[in-house]
């Protein structure tokens, strides 16, 4: 049996809000396995234990950039060891200068991006002398690059520990700041329940599966319920049908169609979103 650290459990925790000892439970059952500890939270606990992509494990901040005509627009995470280093003005600046050239140059993975010019030099000089400087290793951990439809807004959350982009058709600036936010506060997946990936959507199924099977009811109930249990689950994960965060009697889909306009697709990233920490 896997020992489970208190690290461990106080991670869980964070990423949960589940109570202390339930956390250990499902680290218990779990092996020790993190992922599989939240699926075993979720489904004895529901939506108390959802929250975890807001409080991932990791330090450092995505910067999000847009270019001038609203065209092109880039999410850069940048990660370090510490809490104080990734709020240092120089490190977020050099956070923000790689966002630009993602977006200028539309580099292949993080090793073309590191040898791209800066400063006299490539990206990745930079990081080594800011890294010499601050006396603390920094990564570029990943990136993404949005060429718009129709124009890009970004929003920035949490001390630039969430960062989106979103490229809205029609409509106007304050329509595109609102879907950011929404994207940031809702964090969807997809736009429709029919783009989710086959992977979440097992994953779902999975959990509600396990939920219906300690109802106790006859099989085609449960099958019932689970169905059921999916398909709101799709909805929750699909920007279009959720709830408008500033009005949730509307859906985000119906609040466009109202607006006459559309999102044709939107970036998310979660600062530390799958790292783990040593315990």
């Amino acid at each position: 049996m896997a020992e489970i650290s208190a690290g461990l459990v106080k991670e869980l925790r964070e990423k949960t809000d589940a109570p202390m000892m339930e956390c250990k439970k499902a680290l218990t059952e779990a092996g020790g396995d993190l992922a599989r500890a939240e699926e075993i939270l979720r489904v004895k606990l529901g939506n108390r234990a959802t929250k975890a992509a807001t409080r991932a494990t990791g330090e450092g901040v995505v910067a999000a950039y847009v270019a001038g005509d609203g065209r092109t627009g880039a999410l850069v995470e940048v990660n370090c060891e510490t809490d104080f280093v990734a709020k240092n003005a120089e490190f977020l600046i050099f956070a923000q200068s790689v966002a630009e050239r993602v977006a200028a140059h539309d580099p292949a993975d993080v090793a073309a991006l590191s040898g791209l010019a800066a400063n006299g030099g490539t990206v990745e000089e930079a990081r080594r002398v800011l890294a010499g400087k601050i006396g603390e290793n920094m990564t570029i951990r990943r990136f993404t690059r949005l060429e718009a439809r129709g124009r890009l807004s970004r929003y920035v959350h949490g001390g630039a520990r969430i960062g989106v982009l979103v490229d809205v058709v029609g409509g106007d600036d304050v329509l595109a700041k609102d879907i950011a936010m929404q994207v940031a506060a809702a964090k969807p997946v997809a736009l429709s329940p029919s783009e989710i990936p086959a992977a979440i959507v097992e994953r779902e199924r999975s959990i509600a599966a396990a939920k219906a099977a300690e109802s106790g009811k006859p099989a085609e109930i449960v099958k019932k319920m689970i169905e059921g249990a999916v398909q709101k689950s799709l909805k929750e994960l699909a920007l279009l049908e959720q709830p408008f965060v500033k009005n949730d009697k509307q859906s985000v889909g119906a609040l466009l169609k109202a607006r006459n306009a559309s999102v044709a697709g939107f970036a998310l990233f979660v600062m530390g979103e799958g790292i783990e920490k040593q315990a």
